[in-house]
């Protein structure tokens, strides 16, 4: 009874979308009616698919095997956590969190969108609402997660055993949290090419939407990499898989949205721009979509699903986003240029940046479609790897890390680039220094690597540079100093850690791929290793029982230099009872930032094991690079005047030029 009352809530949901998208459009400029009815209806799909999700939640939780996806995607013996992530670890499942998260996006524009003028609010939300009415109408006619057995089998097929990991909790979620963010942007795109109010104070509201957005898919791509490294058991954190791509498009084109819609609201230009960003990052997030569910993918993180499946998203992608594009392409015409501003400015150097990151989502783009586009018009298979993206993207990535540091330092309108310079000094001179004491301890190795590390530094320092010249540090007294830190902007912080979460990512990224050491030999128990100073011990191994797996375990003793005491790490080898699918679980022992990486491989004589070894310097900084970043844009959000918008009483009810 509770999986058919989700089955009807989402039905009901679907059809109140229609009704909200219907009135919306037909009825925008009839003002606080329509805006009410758009804002009750989004409120009201969000508890009905939150029903839905929660009626199917159950099912899995209770291992109700008479739901076919259950039986599917889970078993008995599963623990409990990884029966709730199994709800959302396959295609049927995985769509209905994305209309989950679709319909909350909604409602929460419903209720913090109250400043935004009726006219606008109401185009915003019946975009919403045609989007869950697409996809909730996808989900029950083509991937019904709700789908009856009778009879009902006595257990089921469990998840796949790669997914069983505390990382599907919270990558899936996180990742859906920034894909269908961005459609808000979307949709305010759509509302401001309709209604014609593309100005600053339209900027300022779509802003937050996009902030929260791009930190969210930060944090799900970040977790997405350390998912795969300690998982899968190959040691690498990012592989430029076409699915991983996938995500790594919106999130280039939503950090060029960020920084356009700065320049928007600041000084009312790049609005042609900014527009086609917004449209641009959500129709990426959609082909992200629809490249992990089409079947023409072969990716351990792709669901297998058949090509009929895909056929409808492309359908729906095409609509979509060619709905879009040919309004935009009937307004954008019509548009003014808004504020002139000189090319050494604020303005200019992001534009710069919007430049590079274009180019490099345009590289990233080809790179990944290419080979699927020539397989299916030719036949031909190739594979574009890792040294395309390492060198496209690398060398567009190189000069706009050198000029992060100056867009701060730059003044709106005109700046002077010797003044830039000069306060930028001392940045110069603790770059430097940093980097020769870095370069000394490594030795004066002769590779490019040192000069990864520097940039790093220098866009880590750069960050620093800036909140000193904000306080005058060293200018004014101390006390003074601390008075204007104390007070400066919670915008500024936020900048500012981002910009050091760069250059620590970078920093990680650099040492990782540089300086790792890996080694793979065979092991009896008792015999030593030794990996860039760290000796390991292999112990020996013993056999351990899991709620619904059975594993080899090794055990290895890790004698660390320095100061480090001796510790004990395992690794697994585990076969999955009821699938019979072999999994290896990493040992990883983390030294500071530092991690020595083990995995226990095949057997090759009694007692024998062929064992890996890895040392990762400083591999943890990518991912705290990114978790710096996505702080600094949830910083921001805590700042009230990026968190509410535009009053309505100032600049809400100004229009924009319309066609």
């Amino acid at each position: 009874m509770i999986v058919e009352l989700g089955h009807f809530a989402l039905v009901l949901a679907c059809v109140l979308a229609l009704a909200q998208a219907a009135v919306g459009f037909v009825y925008w400029r009839d003002g606080g009616a329509t805006a009410r009815f758009v804002s009750h209806a989004a409120v009201m799909q969000f508890l009905l698919v939150g029903l839905a999700f929660a009626a199917l939640v159950h099912a899995f939780m209770v291992s109700d095997f008479s739901v076919q996806l259950a039986v599917e995607h889970s078993h008995s013996l599963q623990p409990a956590l990884y029966k709730f992530t199994s709800v959302w670890g396959n295609h049927e499942g995985s769509m209905l969190l994305f209309v989950l998260i679709l319909v909350l996006f909604g409602a929460a524009v419903a209720s913090r969108g109250r400043s935004l003028p009726h006219d606008l609010r109401t185009l915003v939300l019946s975009c919403q609402g045609l989007m869950v009415a697409a996809f909730s109408a996808f989900v029950l006619f083509t991937s019904n997660p709700f789908w009856r057995l009778d009879p009902a089998p006595r257990d089921g097929t469990e998840l796949n055993p790669v997914l069983q990991d505390i990382g599907l909790a919270i990558h899936p979620p996180m990742l859906y949290l920034g894909y269908v963010g961005f459609s808000i942007c979307f949709s305010f795109a759509i509302a401001a090419l309709i209604s014609g109010r593309i100005d600053g104070a339209w900027a300022r509201w779509v802003r937050p939407w996009t902030l929260a957005s791009w930190a969210f898919l930060t944090l799900g791509i970040a977790m997405g990499s350390y998912w795969a490294y300690y998982e899968l058991g190959w040691g690498g954190w990012w592989f430029w898989d076409p699915v991983e791509n996938a995500s790594f498009l919106p999130w280039l084109s939503g950090t060029a949205l960020l920084h356009s819609a700065i320049v928007m609201e600041k000084r009312n230009a790049l609005k042609i721009w900014t527009i086609f960003l917004a449209i641009i990052t959500f129709s990426l997030s959609l082909l992200g979509t629809f490249l992990v569910r089409s079947g023409i993918l072969t990716s351990v993180h792709s669901f297998a699903s058949d090509p009929t499946r895909g056929t409808v998203i492309l359908a729906m992608l095409a609509v979509l986003i060619g709905s879009a594009f040919a309004l935009f392409a009937l307004r954008a015409s019509a548009l003014r240029s808004g504020g002139l501003f000189a090319p050494v400015s604020r303005e200019g150097a992001l534009i710069l940046n919007n430049l590079f990151l274009s180019t490099a989502t345009a590289g990233v783009l080809v790179g990944t479609l290419y080979p699927l586009v020539l397989e299916s018009l030719t036949g031909a298979r190739i594979t574009v790897g890792a040294p395309f993206f390492d060198l496209t993207f690398g060398a567009l990535m190189v000069p706009l890390l050198l000029l992060i540091p100056f867009g701060p330092f730059l003044a709106w309108k005109r700046a002077d680039l010797v003044c830039v310079v000069q306060r930028l000094t001392g940045a110069l001179i603790a770059t430097a220094i940093i980097s020769i004491l870095v370069f000394a301890f490594m030795g004066f190795p002769m590779t490019l690597a040192p000069l990864g590390l520097a940039i790093g530094i220098w866009v880590m320092v750069g960050a620093v540079a800036e909140v000193a010249d904000r306080a005058n540090l060293g200018r004014v007294a101390p006390g003074e100093s601390w008075r204007r830190v104390r007070g400066m902007p919670r915008t500024v912080w936020s900048t500012a850690m981002a910009h050091f979460g760069v250059g620590v990512m970078v920093v990680g990224v650099v040492c990782a791929t540089a300086f790792e050491t890996e080694i793979v030999t065979s092991m009896q128990a008792g015999d030593q290793f030794e990996v860039a100073g760290y000796t390991v011990t292999y112990s020996g191994e013993r056999a351990i029982e899991g709620p619904n797996y059975a594993a080899d375990q090794g055990e290895f003793v890790v004698d660390a230099p320095w100061f480090w005491p001796t510790r004990t790490v395992t690794s697994e080898r585990r076969v999955y009872v009821v699938s019979q699918t072999p999994t290896t679980e990493a040992g990883i022992l983390t030294y500071g930032f530092t991690q020595v990486y083990v995995q226990f491989g095949e057997r090759f004589a009694e007692g024998g094991r062929v064992v890996r070894l890895w040392h990762k310097p400083n591999v943890v900084l990518i991912w705290l690079g990114a978790l710096i970043m996505a702080v600094g844009a949830f910083v921001s959000l805590t700042d009230r005047r990026i968190r509410i918008g535009a009053p309505r009483t100032a600049r809400g009810e100004q229009r924009g030029a319309s066609a």
